[in-house]
């Protein structure tokens, strides 16, 4: 029997994860055995993202496992993956996309958001347009897997969390969550609710072309090229979302201008197969819009 090991992180989410993976290459007839790690992102949880390394920090130690031969694919939520993939570690496919929204979660048993608490947030994304909606709110750091953030948020530290609700379904926390944001009112980061399947150079991933999804393929194309054509890293507030309506995307991006501390929103479309033409396209007309196309 084929064997395909999946690299994955330790938390409960990431396992769950890369279970979804691993069951469809079963039901496929391969061994697929899950090794589990735990990243320098994890551990280091005193500090957010952009002052200890960035996304990065929750794919090198899965990328050494490949790159050493103890595991033969990665398995990541495709909005911690970094805008650099290198060469020998090509990325394989994505799936077909969960729920993309971000949602507001208040502690266990509350109806009511106290706002006279901070919402925990380390995502200056998720700040800048939350601040929009509700320009009162105050934000304070919060770091760790879901489940940390949660336990967290339950004692009493925060009056609200915003996380994605890809994750909360995923681990079957769906009735923690108080408010949908649609993506219009909070556009998520690229990626966001799908899966991103990294392998190694040179080896066979036919067996999971039953999983992998076109439709999100095109439109996670559009979203990573918006944020790489703004050179955006997980500290900037950078965010894009596409859906497809047959074969036309639709592709919604947010810029911030540190330059100008303004930011701006636009939209696109277009055909699907342009979706890298037209993520590009999108972020050079908003960039033009703040900074007058200056770098």
């Amino acid at each position: 029997m084929k064997q395909l090991r999946i690299g994955s992180r330790e938390s409960r989410l990431a396992v769950i994860q890369s279970e979804q993976v691993a069951d469809y290459l079963r039901s496929q007839g391969v061994d697929a055995p899950l090794v589990t790690m735990k990243t320098t992102g994890d551990i280091i949880l005193d500090r957010t993202l952009d002052k200890i390394g960035g996304k990065g920090l929750f794919v090198k130690e899965l990328d050494k496992a490949l790159l050493d031969g103890r595991s033969d694919l990665s398995v990541h939520s495709t909005k911690d993956l970094p805008m650099e993939i290198p060469p020998e570690l090509p990325i394989v496919g994505f799936s077909k996309r969960e729920d993309p929204r971000d949602v507001l979660v208040l502690p266990e048993g509350c109806t009511e958001w106290d706002k006279t608490k901070p919402v925990g947030c380390a995502s200056r994304r998720r700040m800048l347009q939350l601040q929009d909606l509700y320009p009162e709110v105050t934000f304070a750091p919060v770091r760790g897997n879901v489940l940390t953030r949660l336990n967290k948020l339950d004692v009493g530290q925060y009056g609200a969390l915003i996380l994605a609700a890809a994750g909360l379904k995923r681990l079957g926390l769906e009735h923690r969550i108080s408010r949908y944001f649609s993506t219009e009112e909070m556009i998520p980061a690229a990626g966001q609710g799908i899966l991103c399947i990294q392998g190694r150079a040179g080896e066979d991933y036919s067996a999971l072309a039953g999983f992998l999804d076109d439709g999100a393929t095109a439109c996670v194309t559009a979203e990573r090229a918006f944020v790489t054509a703004l050179d955006g890293g997980c500290s900037s507030p950078i965010a894009a979302f596409a859906h497809l309506d047959g074969e036309t995307l639709h592709l919604r991006g947010l810029y911030y201008s540190e330059a100008h501390e303004t930011h701006t929103v636009g939209t696109c479309s277009g055909p699907a197969a342009d979706a890298a033409s037209l993520g590009a396209r999108l972020a050079a007309e908003l960039k033009e819009q703040l900074d007058g196309g200056t770098q």
